[in-house]
């Protein structure tokens, strides 16, 4: 069992799948979000839950589903993963690797303790900001823009 985070990172989880559940709700984007507590069976088999992502109803309908598991089997097209001051950041950037590698098409590494951001993408790049403001979810997010201030401060 896991322990439970810290207030911080709880405070920031929440903002963001709360910024990200106003998104779709405004856009009317299909699809579905998920919370921290999601996990999902990549197609390498691992099991990971990110702090945020969404799949679109395209490759939730595509997925094998096997009603005798708990996890979705299935790679979100869009991962967060938010770094809390206790995590190492090489296990974060391998997983946000892992996602990409199996099938994600945009992941976004969040660092409030060095305003920092990595940005995955499909074509294998990774965009390194330091203080960025905003981040946008491209394509793959349509309209979604992320105020990092709400990220940034706790």
């Amino acid at each position: 069992m896991n322990p439970p985070t810290g207030w911080e990172s709880s405070k920031r989880n929440s903002t963001l799948n709360g910024l990200l559940f106003a998104w779709w709700l405004d856009a009317g984007q299909p699809g579905h979000l998920f919370d921290s507590s999601g996990g999902f069976i990549l197609p390498n088999g691992a099991v990971r839950s990110p702090d945020a992502s969404w799949v679109s109803d395209e490759r939730w309908n595509e997925r094998n589903d096997d009603t005798s598991t708990v996890f979705a089997n299935v790679c979100p097209d869009f991962v967060v993963e938010l770094r809390s001051a206790t995590d190492p950041l090489p296990p974060l950037q391998n997983k946000m690797a892992e996602y990409i590698d199996n099938g994600a098409r945009l992941g976004w590494l969040l660092d409030p303790q060095n305003r920092c951001v990595e940005i995955y993408r499909t074509d294998g790049s990774i965009d390194r900001q330091s203080s960025p403001t905003t981040l946008s979810g491209e394509a793959i997010l349509p309209g979604f823009k992320l105020a990092l201030s709400w990220i940034w401060t706790s």
